[in-house]
């Protein structure tokens, strides 16, 4: 008999829901800041800390709303997504933010 997923609590999410949950990511964010100027400190599930200047990384028709930093700053961290995400539907994967560390 196969088990049934918990459900996932987003961390701007009153109620639980069923969101996208990665089972096999190594990295989690764990912990996230916004420091300004498209700059985030983050911590990983690892202990690893630092910051991570995504300025140069906000191109494209789908990061062109966070080219705004007050909608910029306005990230969450997706427990479902080991991530920080933006309300909009946009994230970057926790494995390319903890290379740019």
């Amino acid at each position: 008999m196969r088990k049934a997923k918990p459900a996932v609590r987003s961390s701007t999410c009153p109620v639980e829901v069923e969101l996208a949950h990665y089972e096999d990511v190594q990295r989690h964010v764990t912990e996230a800041r916004y420091l300004g100027d498209y700059k985030i400190w983050l911590e990983f599930n690892d202990g690893r800390k630092g910051v991570v200047d995504l300025s140069d990384d906000l191109y494209g028709e789908n990061f062109e709303a966070l080219r705004d930093t007050r909608r910029f700053a306005d990230f969450y961290l997706d427990y479902g997504l080991a991530t920080i995400a933006w309300h909009h539907g946009v994230d970057f994967a926790p494995d390319y933010l903890y290379d740019k560390l």
